[in-house]
């Protein structure tokens, strides 16, 4: 689970008193690593140690700390097995405290950190699946910004969406960090042409797509010829999230234009079999 700054704030903002469940011991097969974390209010949670049986057993025994004044912080030694109706066959050792100002510190601080080492994706195209692009990023580990020139069309994405006005996508480009992934999809071909170029010129971003056809990648492919004739245009990724279906629908296209961007972002990243959701 993703936990962004601003749903730190709001979690803390809600709750006078809060637990923080730590997994402090990962042996053998676990559903997450050791460090990992979540908070645990009277009537939500933020963040996952894993799930199952063992964090409704976290979840129940930080709630009785929360409702116990004076006890002693708790430490569970589980194993992942039959008598917890899981069958990872690790063990955790989970350490519950009460969410104090240091530990809410370390954990400003840790999420902040995270937030700052998401990679970003530029999505070029305000228009009906250039949102909702952005709406399906939004549950995964990226920062995922909407970037148009007209403010109508970026007003319609909602107020979560991050967004950037600009007249020049072409120095939003050029201004990304390394590792980024850029998707044009605008209103204009010749639009698209100069974002996706300038995004291939870089070198060293990890996706570059845009959407369109077959025809128009060909058009591209001369365009950029003409334009730039150093431009790798190989890297491109075009159509866009063409694994199989043939549904228009701007959401079914977005969520496979996210399978495509993030199976790319985190080819590297991608857990080990002892850190799978659900073990």
């Amino acid at each position: 689970m993703i936990v962004s700054p601003s749903a730190l704030d709001a979690f803390l903002g809600a709750s006078d008193k809060i637990a923080l469940v730590r997994l402090a011991v990962a042996k053998g097969s676990t559903p997450r690593a050791a460090g990992t974390w979540m908070l645990v209010s009277e009537e939500a949670m933020l963040g996952t140690i894993g799930g199952g049986q063992m964090e409704f057993l976290a979840i129940d025994t930080a709630r009785k700390l929360l409702g116990e004044a004076g006890s002693q912080s708790p430490v569970l030694d589980l194993a992942l097995g039959p008598e917890i109706g899981q069958c990872c066959g690790g063990r955790v050792t989970l350490k519950v405290v009460l969410l104090g100002a240091d530990e809410e510190a370390a954990i400003r601080a840790e999420v902040a950190a995270n937030a700052d080492a998401l990679p970003s994706v530029y999505v070029f195209g305000a228009g009906h699946v250039g949102r909702a692009l952005v709406k399906a990023l939004a549950l995964l580990p990226v920062r995922a910004v909407l970037v148009d020139s007209r403010e109508e069309e970026l007003d319609r994405a909602g107020p979560e969406a991050e967004k950037q006005l600009t007249a020049l996508p072409e120095e939003v480009v050029r201004a990304a960090k390394p590792g980024s992934a850029f998707v044009g999809m605008t209103h204009e071909h010749s639009l698209d042409f100069l974002i996706v170029r300038e995004a291939l010129l870089r070198g060293d971003a990890a996706y570059v797509g845009m959407i369109g056809s077959k025809t128009k990648r060909a058009s591209f492919e001369r365009y950029s010829a003409r334009q730039e004739p150093t431009v790798d245009a190989a890297r491109l990724v075009c159509p866009i999230g063409a694994q199989g279906s043939r549904d228009k629908r701007p959401e079914v296209i977005a969520a496979f234009v996210a399978a495509e961007v993030i199976a790319v972002l985190t080819a590297e990243t991608a857990a080990t079999p002892a850190e799978t959701a659900g073990a």
